[in-house]
């Protein structure tokens, strides 16, 4: 499964433009991936190793950078090492993986340090782009076999289920509630149960409030924390 896809989360949610570092030692990939994004993300830098990407970072102030997970340069720890080097940055900048390994430990990793999502090089430019909007808009973005290696390593503590947190759930509030944490877009949770992306996004809205939660993010830890993925 990839990521979101096209339309699939609320326009209204979306900035205008997000302005986006992208950062991969390939440059015949970074123009690819500058030609398939939409024109409301504006690529601001481009760097290739660990040391030009924490000071392209520093300099442009991007809203989302899209990182490849092993660059040269550096200490060898490659993504890890620019989140770290950019960590001043972290309350305004997010971080959106996106690479060609799909290997628990490369994902793992790369949260730990910081990042908001992970991504394989298989998305499409429609399905980057509603990631980079939706990562930008605070929300964790990951595709859902990816999501699991992440929930693996974050929700092993076993949590008590409260009745009362559950009871406050219609049966088809828990099942978007499901795939939303999985990392579903709404438009890909609206096909599972075919409802309508609007239906979907009223759903989440209830959700969120319901269970006194402010994002996509909160709702990933709520969820696996509780063992209901």
């Amino acid at each position: 499964m990839s990521t979101a896809a096209g339309n699939g989360t609320g326009a209204g949610n979306q900035r205008e433009t997000v302005r986006v570092v992208i950062v991969d030692d390939h440059a015949i990939f970074r123009s690819g991936l500058k030609a398939d994004l939409d024109p409301r993300v504006s690529v601001v830098g481009e760097a290739g190793t660990v040391e030009q990407a924490v000071e392209v970072i520093a300099r442009t102030r991007p809203d989302v950078v899209l990182l490849d997970v092993h660059l040269p340069g550096g200490l060898g720890g490659g993504g890890r090492e620019v989140i770290a080097g950019s960590a001043a940055l972290l309350g305004s900048t997010r971080f959106l993986a996106l690479s060609v390994s799909d290997a628990a430990e490369d994902v793992v990793a790369v949260i730990r340090a910081g990042a908001r999502g992970y991504v394989t090089k298989t998305i499409s430019g429609p399905e980057i782009t509603d990631a980079v909007f939706r990562v930008a808009g605070g929300d964790a973005v990951f595709s859902p076999r990816l999501a699991g290696f992440v929930l693996d390593a974050f929700g092993t503590a076993p949590a008590d289920i409260a009745d009362d947190e559950l009871d406050k759930l219609s049966a088809r509030e828990l099942e978007v509630m499901r795939l939303i944490a999985r990392g579903y877009s709404y438009k890909e949770v609206a096909k599972e149960l075919f409802i309508s992306i609007k239906t979907v996004e009223t759903h989440v809205s209830a959700v969120l409030r319901k269970l006194q939660l402010s994002s996509r993010h909160e709702l990933t830890k709520w969820a696996a924390e509780r063992r209901l993925l």
